[in-house]
């Protein structure tokens, strides 16, 4: 029984592997495709916009047909929706199919996103910040194993190979890991443990119920803010590290020498990775809201410190870490 919940949870964080490589990888490919047809970095980017609003927007529907129809159809759902916008993407040759893209493949990942998120919180109602924090891991940390490979494909081979094999390799791991998802019975469930610091329901909430309560509004309003800093952060970072001519610097750290953006990138996703079940497991301890005081006023402090000496290279590293670390508690 306890095995079983576990194996659950890992399907759940190698889905969220499997999807995280279009939010974080995305700007790898802006200046590429910009290079090849000049429709400018602000047109590119609505591709990653879109891509966002479904991610985001459609999960409350996606949800409900998970708890309708179970997570095995939707999910395999998603990893097509994955592998298709990954293929349409390397073969867009005007803007229509390049928003093509990013909306089928915001569709895919907020399918595979959310389902994994609710499944890990079905299955560890007596964990839910540590398994929340596993699974969110994965979307944060999984992209770190590929962003050098996917920067490599793309200098030697261009953006499209890039973009076709890793998208059709992600989209068949969803697919077929979906197969093997299911929702946990009763008996499987583990009681509630009571702590003083963690103020946890012990019922279910209707989603009416729910939406008639002001911490969730005041809660959603909070994410909102929060998520949008470290978006913009995401699909900027490679462009902000041109326009601060620290993207190809040579950078030494540990006995290793990267360029300052190619470590950016790796670091970022590493410390967004270790974020998640590092918070969740402070939050089941401590309490969620001393959790997102702490993270929120550090994600703050570190957007402001980055834009004051993003020219240092070094600098430019750390703190975009450092902004990832934080940002990565939501």
């Amino acid at each position: 029984m306890k095995a079983q919940r576990w194996i659950q949870l890992g399907l759940g964080i190698l889905g969220m592997v499997m999807v995280a490589n279009y939010q974080y990888g995305w700007t790898l490919f802006v200046n590429p495709i910009n290079e090849k047809y000049r429709w400018g970095q602000a047109a590119i980017q609505v591709a990653f916009s879109l891509f966002v609003l479904t991610e985001t927007w459609l999960v409350p529907f996606e949800a409900y047909l998970v708890d309708r129809f179970g997570p095995r159809l939707i999910v395999a759902v998603g990893g097509i929706l994955v592998g298709i916008a990954w293929v349409i993407d390397a073969f867009a040759n005007s803007l229509t199919l390049l928003y093509l893209g990013g909306i089928l493949s915001g569709t895919g990942a907020g399918i595979v996103y959310g389902t994994a998120m609710g499944s890990a919180l079905k299955w560890f109602p007596d964990r839910r910040g540590l398994a929340a924090g596993l699974t969110a891991a994965g979307f944060g940390a999984g992209s770190a194993l590929t962003i050098i490979p996917i920067s490599m494909a793309i200098q030697n081979y261009g953006y499209e190979p890039a973009f076709l094999y890793f998208g059709l390799f992600q989209g068949a791991v969803v697919f077929l890991s979906a197969f093997f998802l299911r929702s946990p019975k009763p008996e499987e469930l583990p009681t509630l443990p009571s702590s003083p610091q963690v103020q946890q329901t012990r019922r279910n909430y209707t989603p009416i119920e729910m939406l008639k309560t002001g911490r969730f509004w005041l809660l959603y309003v909070m994410m909102t803010m929060m998520a949008t800093g470290g978006l913009l952060a995401t699909a900027q970072i490679a462009p902000l590290a041109r326009d601060y001519r620290v993207a190809e610097i040579p950078l030494p750290i540990l006995g290793v020498t990267l360029t300052a953006l190619q470590w950016a990138l790796s670091l970022d996703r590493v410390m967004n990775g270790i974020t998640r079940p590092f918070f969740g497991w402070v939050s089941d301890h401590i309490g969620r809201e001393n959790t997102m005081f702490i993270a929120f006023s550090l994600e703050g402090l570190a957007i402001s410190l980055l834009l004051l000496f993003a020219r240092n290279p070094f600098l430019f590293v750390v703190l975009t870490g450092l902004t990832f670390f934080a940002w990565g508690e939501i």
